[in-house]
């Protein structure tokens, strides 16, 4: 449930109405909007006992039942569009398609410094780089992991970009959470809720990927984990699902833009490298989803993709990104958005 309060209730008004609920053992997330303050109510609700406990009180205007699982990810709890600052400059969410992009994994100081200067160039904001490798074989390349964030950071700090990198295990946190600026939680480890849970209060953005069998309803409950912690920065990411269609890595679902727009009110960034698992489909995937109002796009660039240790096959040369970027100006413009390119 949630209770929305009447637009002059002041900070003494909400504190009182918060203090009632939780005496009655609920727990309480409160969002305060542009002209009112709405509380989302968690716990086994007993609605009867809510609404007669909280009725009299004058400078509640109203107390609304969510039926969905999801309350504080909910267009209900936050009618708003969430923004995601970073810094002075970068947000996600905005008017502004955020670019994020950069190798699958770091290799090298020169691959990444090279990469981040590239990228920075093109018009890209965020720097991508895994340190840390999730891998379908034991035998494929794992990542630096602390050499390799330290790598980030360096290239970050010489191109004036933010970091976006992957966590797997609720043990890095800490450790990732010195370097990174967004915590990247893998399709894979979706539903790792301990791991979730601890990045919800680790106070840094979390970018989500959507898991390679979920629905949308598990994909906003894997959210709803990470608010529950209290960290409503959370950016929600669809990178294909798992068909029975063998032609591209995974099926690019760009329906959900609308979808999870509708349902929620973070922000959705489209991966249409892992989307597609084709270098020569990732600019026409990146076009749909400017088009059906995605709020930004994780890319995978390289220096050299044949040479790559990692999703060669799907990451684009400097000069295509860069190429990509300007198209997609055009796209942007023509729905109302904008994409920084040069």
């Amino acid at each position: 449930m949630i209770v929305v309060m009447e637009r002059n209730a002041d900070a003494k008004d909400v504190k009182e109405v918060l203090d009632r609920i939780e005496e009655m053992g609920y727990e309480t997330h409160s969002i305060e909007g542009i002209s009112k303050t709405i509380i989302g109510i968690i716990g086994n609700i007993d609605r009867e006992e809510l609404i007669n406990s909280l009725g009299a009180y004058p400078n509640i205007e109203k107390i609304v039942p969510i039926q969905e699982p999801y309350k504080l990810a909910n267009r209900s709890f936050k009618n708003e569009p969430t923004v995601i600052k970073l810094g002075e400059d970068v947000t996600i969410g905005g008017k502004e398609i955020t670019i994020m992009a950069g190798p699958c994994a770091v290799e090298n100081e020169k691959q990444i410094i090279d990469t981040a200067r590239a990228i920075k160039k093109a018009g890209a904001k965020i720097l991508r780089g895994g340190a840390f490798k999730p891998r379908t074989s034991p035998y494929s390349f794992q990542g630096l992991q602390e050499k390799g964030l330290k790598l980030l950071k360096m290239a970050a700090e010489d191109s004036g970009l933010k970091i976006i990198t992957e966590v797997m295990s609720s043990e890095h946190v800490e450790l990732i959470g010195k370097y990174t600026d967004i915590f990247q939680i893998g399709a894979r480890n979706m539903q790792n809720f301990y791991l979730l849970k601890k990045v919800g209060n680790a106070g840094k953005p979390v970018m989500l990927k959507r898991g390679l069998t979920a629905t949308y309803k598990e994909f906003i409950m894997a959210a709803e984990y990470i608010m529950s912690e209290g960290n409503y920065n959370v950016i929600l990411c669809e990178r294909g699902i798992r068909t029975f269609e063998d032609y591209t890595r995974n099926t690019l679902d760009l329906i959900s833009i609308p979808v999870l727009k509708k349902l929620t009110h973070l922000p959705v960034v489209i991966d249409p490298s892992h989307g597609t698992g084709r270098r020569d489909l990732v600019a026409p995937a990146a076009t749909g989803a400017v088009a059906m109002g995605a709020d930004g796009l994780i890319v995978e660039v390289h220096p050299h993709p044949v040479k790559a240790l990692s999703d060669g096959q799907q990451s684009l040369h400097f000069a295509e990104f860069r190429e990509m970027l300007r198209n997609l100006t055009k796209v942007a413009r023509a729905v109302d958005r904008k994409i920084i390119s040069y």
